[in-house]
C-alpha cells in the first residue's frame, strides 16, 4: 500500500489545483483519478483573486496567451417589463485593476494543469478511479479499480456532484432545480468586444457574453427548457441570426462554432464542507447555476483555504480535526454566494411586482452611487476584501 499524506480524488479542474498546491506546500500527494479524453469547448471566467493564486503556483505566464481579458462588466435590462432597471457598467479601472480578471479556454486550464502534475516531484499521479474509502480515527484507507490501495492522512473529494467521498463521510446534500436550461456556446463576431463582457438581463434568466481572444466571445444564454431545446435544434446560421438580434447587433454578425451544449439547471450545497480527515470542494460541495463567474472562483478558495489549513505547518502530522476546521472556514463564503446566485436567478423569473422593483431599484442604486458600485466590484473579486479596504479607502478620501 503505497503511503502519502493526502489523497486527491477526482482529476478535473479543482482536484488538479488542489493536488498541485498541496503538493508545493510540501505535502506527498496522490491525485487519484480515471484519465478523461473528452474535448472540453467551454470556458471559464477567473476573477483577480484567482488569477494571483495561480500566479503564486507558477501556472498564469502558460495560461496567459491564450486568454482574453475582463476590463468592463456591464448589466443591460433585456426584459420587456414595465419596471426596467438602468444600464449599468462595471470598470475594473475604478478599482484600480487592469481587468477583474480573464476568460479562459477550459482546455488551456486541463493542459496547463495536466502537465503541473506530471512535472511536481511531490505528486504520484494514479490514472484509476478510486472505488470505496476507509476512513479511520489516524487515517484514510483508499480502495482502487484493479485491487490496489493508497494510504492518507487526509482525503479530498474533489469527485463531483456524485461524490464517493462526500457518500462515504455520510455528509448529506440539499438539492433544488430552476425551470430552465443553459445554453453554452462560442461564437464569432464581426466587431471587436472591446474586452467588454455584457449580461442581459431577460425573463428567462441571463444571456452572458464573455469575451474570448481575437473578434470570438463565449456565450452562456439561460432559457426555458423547450425553448433551449428547440434552438439547439436550429442550424448554426439560424442561431447566429437569434443571438444576434438578442445582442441588439453590439458586436455585427455573429457567426456560432460548432458543439452547442445545453444543461438543465440545478442546484447543490452540501450540509458540511469537510468533517474529521474529509474535506469536499469544488462540485462536491456546491453546484449553482453558471451565473456571475462563481463556479470555479470559488472552488479555487476552496483551495486557498485548504492549502492554509494543511500547508501552513507541513512539517507537522495533519490533525484529525482538519476537515472540521475548513468545514467552519468555508461555511460563510459558501452560503453566500450561493444564496446570492440563487436569488439572483429568481428575480428574474418572477412577475411579482414588488421584486421587479427591488432589482431594478438595486441596479439604479449602484449606478449613480459609485462608491457602493466599487464595494460591490472588489467583494465580486476577493470577497471581504472591500470591507478590509475599507478604512484605508476612507482614509485617501479625508486626505482629499
Amino acid at each position: 500500500m503505497k503511503q502519502v499524506e493526502v489523497a486527491v480524488i477526482g482529476g478535473g479542474l479543482a482536484g488538479m489545483v488542489a493536488a498541485i498546491a498541496l503538493a508545493r506546500g510540501g505535502r506527498s500527494v496522490a491525485l487519484i483519478a480515471a484519465p478523461h479524453n473528452k474535448a472540453d469547448r467551454r470556458t471559464t471566467a477567473l476573477m483577480d483573486q484567482s488569477i494571483r493564486f495561480l500566479e503564486r503556483l507558477a501556472l498564469w505566464d502558460r495560461i496567459a496567451p491564450a486568454t482574453a481579458p475582463l476590463t468592463t462588466m456591464q448589466i443591460i435590462d433585456g426584459t420587456s417589463r414595465l419596471l426596467r432597471a438602468p444600464t449599468v457598467a462595471f470598470r475594473s479601472s475604478e478599482i484600480g485593476l487592469e481587468a477583474f480578471g480573464y476568460n479562459i479556454p477550459n482546455a488551456v486550464l486541463l493542459d496547463v494543469l495536466s502537465e503541473g502534475v506530471r512535472a511536481e516531484g511531490n505528486i504520484t499521479l494514479i490514472e484509476t478511479t478510486a472505488s470505496s474509502l476507509e476512513l479511520r480515527e489516524n487515517g484514510v484507507g483508499v480502495s482502487l479499480e484493479g485491487g490496489d490501495s493508497v494510504g492518507a492522512a487526509f482525503v479530498v473529494g474533489a469527485d463531483g456532484r456524485n461524490s464517493m467521498v462526500r457518500e462515504t463521510a455520510g455528509i448529506k446534500v440539499k438539492t433544488w432545480s430552476y425551470p430552465q436550461s443553459a445554453m453554452v456556446l462560442n461564437f464569432a463576431h464581426s466587431l471587436p468586444h472591446q474586452n467588454i463582457s455584457t449580461e442581459f438581463h431577460t425573463e428567462s434568466g441571463p444571456f452572458t457574453q464573455v469575451p474570448l481572444p481575437g473578434n470570438r466571445s463565449s456565450l452562456v444564454w439561460v432559457q426555458k427548457p423547450e425553448v433551449a431545446a428547440a434552438n439547439a435544434e436550429k442550424s448554426l446560421e439560424d442561431l447566429g441570426r437569434l443571438i444576434e438580434e438578442r445582442m441588439q447587433s453590439m458586436l455585427g454578425k455573429v457567426t456560432v462554432e460548432d458543439n452547442v451544449q445545453v444543461w438543465p439547471l440545478s442546484g447543490m450545497t452540501a450540509h458540511r464542507f469537510g468533517k474529521g480527515r474529509v474535506a469536499l470542494i469544488g462540485e462536491a460541495a456546491h453546484v449553482f447555476p453558471p451565473i456571475g463567474a462563481q463556479g470555479l472562483n470559488l472552488s479555487l478558495r476552496d483551495i486557498l483555504t485548504l492549502t492554509e489549513i494543511l500547508g501552513s505547518r507541513a512539517d507537522q502530522p495533519i490533525a484529525g480535526s482538519a476537515g472540521d476546521s475548513f468545514d467552519r472556514k468555508r461555511r460563510t463564503d459558501i452560503l453566500s454566494r450561493t444564496a446570492s446566485v440563487d436569488l439572483l436567478n429568481r428575480s428574474l423569473l418572477s412577475d411579482f411586482l414588488p421584486i421587479q422593483m427591488l432589482r431594478a431599484a438595486g441596479l439604479h442604486v449602484l449606478s449613480a452611487i459609485p462608491p457602493l458600485r466599487n464595494i460591490v466590484m472588489r467583494e465580486g473579486i476577493e470577497p471581504g476584501g472591500a470591507f478590509r479596504g475599507f478604512p484605508s479607502m476612507l482614509r485617501e478620501k479625508l486626505r482629499r
